[in-house]
């Protein structure tokens, strides 16, 4: 490959406009850098060759997850690529899987931190990117012991409910009108985790432009932290900010930001009565509040004023797109087989009743449903490759040397999919969660669509909640039909969320003659 191809495709891959100067720079740097490197320590996994400097990186598809898997049936479960000057490691079996999050957990509980990712989190202070240790095990037992407890979760059910009715409202107004079926989902769960964040009211603050300005930045951020980024792939460049990657991120957050400090200004400005008595309240704001005031004093590892921004950072980033993109995978495998919408109907109308609304109560009581969303999570689990973790030392999996620092992947799309382990492995079908153990526990590294180990999903229970309320609702309110000369599929394009190629665009006709049902 000439070096006038090379740099044509480096263009082309990072969308950048460096000047020629800047291009010369960058490869100059390169050429010291891979004279100079050390030897690769032997025995690393087997991998596709790649050039001089870039390795891999220009070889790589948009859609990773497919062509990790492809790579794997040449090269077998674990291979490695060249990211620049980062070695990545891919993993692709169940059995390689369990030595990576169960047998080496401590090993690989860091992550390998993108510069949009240290960036978006006030420098790594949330639960994703803080290094494991004493801080990460205080914010874990936070979200899980105490924010996203069932105890929790289910004294704010109220204000979920209430945003579930409010689309349900503006769904019936639209009855016969095609609805952007992804669009709504993404708007209520943000409406939903919002509402549980900071309580049904925000003074001085419209909600619907809240949401508004929270999904325009939910959009920038996760383009900016799923964008290829040459700082990342050539850490010794990245005070360059070559792409302007980081500089972007640094004015993104502050408008996060300056919402954030409004609210949480709001709620301490009117935290106490005239007669000098706390409120009550009952949102997720306050309790980070009070623990915050309760525990940092005395605390060897104090929860701050920071870690309270960046856990709302992750409950607003996190737990929209991975929630709605699952109800709108859900959709669409069930509307293009009616025999599992018409199940699904049944089971609701049994459980539920034709003149009820859906309540979270009734959700253990659906098995069929649960197992649609298994099923849904199995095809499209909602971070295909997880979170890449980063080992903390060099070790050995499946035989072979992993060093310290290098990007794992874990693909669980490819998992999801094999057919040693599936039985007709690409068809969408729930039964095959009826009379299987299979959960979200991540303790079969057969399916395990939430991760496992120490870093597995801290919003599972808030996750199924939310998704499996929202399905119910959605299928036992409404019928749902395909606009005339429109075409239903499930095609994917990925991201850091897996989501579907094209919106799920349907109309909606109300199932019940009951007005009440639907205002």
């Amino acid at each position: 490959m000439s070096l006038s191809s090379i740099l044509s495709q480096t263009h082309h891959y990072f969308s950048a406009q460096p000047t020629t100067t800047l291009l010369l720079f960058f490869l100059l740097f390169l050429l010291t850098f891979y004279l100079c490197r050390k030897p690769n320590p032997q025995n690393l996994p087997p991998g596709p060759p790649g050039l001089p400097f870039f390795g891999n990186l220009l070889s790589l598809h948009p859609d990773l997850q497919t062509y990790f898997a492809a790579l794997a049936q040449i090269h077998g479960p674990i291979f490695k690529l060249r990211l620049g000057s980062k070695l990545a490691i891919v993993v692709t079996s169940p059995t390689l899987a369990r030595e990576v999050l169960k047998e080496h957990d401590t090993l690989f509980a860091n992550r390998d931190v993108p510069v949009a990712g240290r960036v978006a989190t006030y420098g790594g202070s949330d639960i994703v990117w803080t290094p494991y240790g004493a801080e990460w095990r205080m914010l874990r037992k936070v979200c899980v012991v105490k924010m996203l407890s069932t105890v929790t979760l289910d004294s704010v059910y109220d204000l979920r409910r209430n945003e579930v009715c409010k689309m349900v409202s503006y769904l019936y107004d639209r009855a016969g009108s095609a609805v952007n079926v992804g669009e709504q989902a993404f708007l209520t769960v943000m409406n939903v985790i919002t509402s549980m964040m900071w309580g049904g009211e925000v003074e001085g603050v419209e909600r619907e432009s809240l949401a508004a300005e929270f999904r325009e930045l939910v959009a920038e951020m996760t383009q900016l932290l799923g964008k290829p980024n040459v700082s990342d792939f050539f850490p010794g460049l990245a005070r360059l900010d070559l792409q302007g990657v980081e500089k972007q991120m640094q004015a993104l957050v502050p408008r996060f930001d300056r919402i954030f400090e409004r609210i949480i200004g709001e709620r301490l400005k009117v935290g106490e009565k005239e007669d000098g008595k706390k409120k009550e309240r009952k949102d997720f704001l306050q309790f980070l509040l009070d623990l915050k005031d309760s525990e940092s004093a005395d605390s060897k590892t104090p929860f701050t004023m920071t870690h309270v921004k960046a856990l709302l950072m992750d409950m607003v980033v996190g737990g929209t797109d991975t929630s709605s993109n699952t109800v709108e995978f859900a959709m669409a495998e069930i509307m293009q087989k009616p025999e599992i919408m018409r199940r699904v109907e049944e089971e609701l109308e049994v459980v539920v009743g034709k003149d009820k609304m859906v309540e979270e109560s009734h959700i253990h009581k659906l098995p069929y449903l649960q197992a649609v969303m298994k099923e849904t999570l199995r095809l499209h689990p909602a971070l295909p490759l997880l979170v890449p973790h980063c080992p903390n030392q060099t070790t050995n999996v499946g035989g072979y040397t992993i060093t310290k620092g290098s990007r794992v992947f874990v693909n669980v799309w490819a998992i999801h999919r094999d057919p040693s382990i599936w039985e007709r492995p690409l068809e969408f079908d729930p039964t095959r969660f009826l009379d299987a153990n299979w959960d979200f526990g991540g303790n079969d590294f057969s399916y395990f669509p939430f991760g496992s180990g120490r870093r597995i999903c801290a919003g599972i229970a808030m996750a199924e909640k939310t998704v499996l309320h929202l399905l119910a609702t959605l299928v036992h309110l409404f019928d749902w039909t395909i606009p005339q000369g429109e075409k239903l599929e499930t095609a994917e394009k990925f991201g850091i969320v897996l989501r579907k190629k094209m919106p799920l665009v349907a109309v909606p006709t109300p199932r019940f003659s009951n007005p009440h049902l639907y205002k």
